[in-house]
C-alpha cells in the first residue's frame, strides 16, 4: 500500500530534505528545519547514533524509495532489472528511476514535486509522441516528445515564467513557447539525484 501520510515525516525519518513538498521545502516552514529529529513521541529525546553497515544500506534504500515515491516491490524489481542489465548496476538503477514518466515531468520543471507530477500523469494530461499515457512508471526513450493536453496547458501557461527559469538536467530539453519536452539522451551519472548513495542499495539487495 502506498504511503499517503504526511510526506515531511519521511524527510524527518531520514534526517535530510527529500524535497517531497515542493516550494515548502525551501521555506522556514519546512519541518526538517523546524524539528530536526525523528518523528514520533520519542523523537525529541532520541540522538542519532552511528549506523551499522546494514543500517546505512537500509537508510539509503529508504531514501531512494521515498524520493521517487515507490513501493518496496516496485523498487526491488528495479534493482533486479538493473542487476540483470549489462553495465554498471548502480548506474542502470539510477537510469531506470530517472526515466520514469512521472520523474521526467518533474525534472522538466512542470511540477513542484514528484507526487504532483505523478498526479498530472495519472489524470491523463501527458502525451508521449502524440499518444496519451497515464502510467507514471512508463520509461521514456531517447528522442521521445513530451506534450500535454489542453486541460493542463492552461495551468502551464500561467506558470510559464517560473517553468522557463527551472533548472533541467542535460538529458532533457523543454521549449516553453510550445510547451514541449524532449528526451535528448540517456541520463548520465552527473545528472543523477545526489540525495542518496546507490552503492549501499545494491549491497543491501545482494545480501
Amino acid at each position: 500500500m502506498r504511503n499517503t501520510g504526511p510526506k515531511c515525516r519521511n524527510c524527518r525519518r531520514e534526517g535530510t530534505k527529500l524535497f517531497l513538498k515542493g516550494a515548502k521545502c525551501f521555506t522556514s516552514k519546512c519541518p526538517v528545519a523546524r524539528r530536526p529529529f525523528a518523528p514520533g513521541v520519542h523523537g525529541p529525546s532520541q540522538t542519532r547514533v552511528k549506523l551499522t553497515g546494514f543500517g546505512t544500506q537500509l537508510r539509503e534504500k529508504q531514501k531512494a524509495k521515498r524520493l521517487y515515491g515507490l513501493l518496496e516491490r516496485q523498487f526491488s524489481n528495479y534493482v533486479l532489472k538493473a542487476s540483470s542489465t549489462k553495465g554498471n548496476t548502480g548506474e542502470m538503477l539510477q537510469q531506470l528511476l530517472e526515466t520514469r514518466l512521472d520523474n521526467v515531468v518533474y525534472r522538466l520543471g512542470l511540477a513542484e514535486s514528484r507526487a504532483a507530477a505523478r498526479q498530472i500523469v495519472t489524470h491523463g494530461h501527458v502525451l508521449i509522441n502524440g499518444a496519451k499515457l497515464d502510467i507514471p512508471s512508463y520509461h521514456v526513450e531517447v528522442d521521445d516528445i513530451v506534450t500535454f493536453d489542453k486541460d493542463i496547458t492552461v495551468q502551464l501557461e500561467k506558470r510559464s515564467e517560473m517553468i522557463a527559469k527551472a533548472t533541467r538536467p542535460a538529458w532533457l530539453d523543454y521549449e516553453t513557447k510550445s510547451m514541449t519536452g524532449r528526451v535528448l539522451s540517456k541520463p548520465q551519472s552527473k545528472d543523477m539525484e545526489t540525495l542518496f548513495d546507490v552503492t549501499p542499495i545494491i549491497e543491501y539487495y545482494s545480501r
